[in-house]
């Protein structure tokens, strides 16, 4: 009992100080709360895919699932260095037929590096110019709106290739009770 008498009494007292830190730069703390929250759907639906299924592709012209876990990883190394002013990690070259575990280990990897790169970004910094695709520069807060409609995006047509497979995405099932 004493122990959680401590305990919500230490809430207590750091609440003001979350809530000011929260309230100073919301649109850092909202952009690390999404990167969360999709990297996790992201990753559990690739985790869910079967092996067999990583080359699965709705129609010709469309990319397979395993060009998605290419393409969004890529895409992570980049959002995230760009928005964290930090420089992305060189890494080994995957392509879209490599097997499911270092498809799914390197969206997991690339995920981790984004929670470090953005885990001190506020928002004084906004306006500043990052670069972005192509060796162009956009505003650090035209990113951090790219990045998320990026997974947005992936996350749908990966919850419809899932469906397309007759497998639920993370995101339809059900909280366990």
């Amino acid at each position: 009992m004493r122990l959680r008498s401590c305990a919500v009494t230490l809430a207590v007292m750091l609440l003001p100080w979350t809530v000011n830190a929260q309230a100073s730069n919301p649109v850092a703390t909202a952009f690390r709360a999404d990167e969360k929250d999709v990297g996790k759907n992201l990753v559990d639906a690739a985790d869910l895919m079967p092996a067999e299924k990583f080359g699965f592709k709705p129609t010709p012209a469309q990319m397979s699932w395993g060009d998605i876990m290419v393409h969004l990883a890529g895409g992570n190394d980049v959002f995230c260095s760009a928005i964290g002013g930090v420089p992305a990690p060189q890494r080994t070259k995957l392509v879209g037929t490599d097997d499911k575990a270092k498809l799914v280990a390197r969206l997991r990897e690339t995920f981790q590096f984004c929670d470090q790169a953005i885990a001190k970004l506020d928002d004084s910094k906004l306006a500043e110019q990052v670069p972005s695709f192509g060796g162009t520069k956009a505003s650090r807060a035209a990113m951090i709106l790219e990045a998320t409609g990026d997974w947005e995006d992936h996350y749908s047509q990966l919850a419809i290739y899932l469906r397309l497979n007759g497998l639920l995405p993370p995101t339809a099932k059900k909280p366990p009770a």
